[in-house]
């Protein structure tokens, strides 16, 4: 679980900028729970989109990008149904469009947090590793770095 230093990482990051949080997310997941990728998008709910507002490997994934997220599993799973995702293992992963992109990044299992604000979703933390399996532990730590990651989407300046 997080340790009262990640809290204070966080802190300092939400104090800073909504970049500065998303960078100190990144650095915690990397700590506590293996993370090879983390991106927090922005979720446009009229347009059915998502927008990359941070990036661990701006070079795969680069800030700006955005996807159509209309009508799948996925997001009547985390977006519309509000649901914490976990694909865990190759077989969940290649149900993911950019699945070749994923592995060549040697990952294998991601968690999705809906990031949600007065009963909408606005965006989403996505944490990826190497491993194929999540624990419950770990999956409830990603949800936490979620509620902090909901402070960087929601903050004016993006």
């Amino acid at each position: 679980m997080l340790t009262p230093h990640d809290i204070d990482a966080l802190g300092a990051g939400a104090a800073a900028s909504p970049d500065a949080l998303f960078e100190a997310i990144h650095q915690v997941a990397q700590r506590r729970v293996g993370a090879g990728l983390v991106t927090a998008m922005r979720h446009d709910e009229a347009a059915a989109t998502v927008e990359r507002l941070y990036s661990s490997n701006p070079q795969a994934y680069p800030v700006g990008g955005r996807k159509l997220k209309r009508d799948s599993d996925w997001s009547r799973h985390v977006l519309v149904e509000h649901r914490v995702l976990v694909s865990a293992g190759d077989d969940a992963i290649r149900h993911y469009t950019d699945h070749a992109t994923i592995f060549g990044l040697g990952l294998h299992s991601c968690v999705n947090v809906p990031l949600v604000s007065a009963g909408h979703c606005v965006g989403t933390l996505n944490v990826l590793a190497a491993r194929p399996n999540w624990s419950e532990d770990e999956v409830a730590a990603v949800r936490v770095l979620g509620l902090a990651a909901l402070a960087g989407v929601l903050a004016p300046t993006r």
